[in-house]
């Protein structure tokens, strides 16, 4: 039989309150070491509220707020892969480089994905019907 983990015993509000400590220590750690989430932040600073001008509907700012945020979410995984690699070593390795490689995919995509929904809202907004 396994032990219980020491770190699952918390129930009820204490479990959120600890729960909202540890996302505010990821985040303070994701904007203070990582450039690229910094980046992102200042960009959703901007664009978040540009969402609710552009959107014409709940939808659409639904659409462009939500793709910023996925990319700020893709990276905060993507940092913390990178963390895990780097922790079990900093040596070269193939499956350390491929998971590093498909975490960099991964926001890739994300910002593909949000590029393309805020240029086919800007185009809908000023060029087209």
């Amino acid at each position: 039989m396994t032990a219980p983990n020491p770190y699952k015993g918390r129930t009820g509000l204490d479990r959120i309150v600890r729960a909202a400590g540890h996302s505010a220590d990821g985040l303070r750690a994701a904007y203070t070491g990582e450039s690229a989430f910094r980046q992102e932040v200042w960009l959703a600073v901007i664009l978040v509220p540009a969402a609710f001008w552009l959107g014409r509907s709940w939808v659409e700012v639904a659409l462009l707020a939500g793709s910023v945020l996925l990319v700020m979410v893709v990276e905060l995984l993507n940092s913390a892969v990178e963390a895990v690699v780097d922790r079990v070593s900093l040596e070269r390795h193939e499956l350390s480089k491929r998971a590093k490689d498909i975490g960099s995919a991964a926001v890739l995509m994300a910002l593909l994905l949000c590029g393309g929904i805020w240029c086919g809202a800007l185009w809908h907004r000023f060029a087209g019907a």
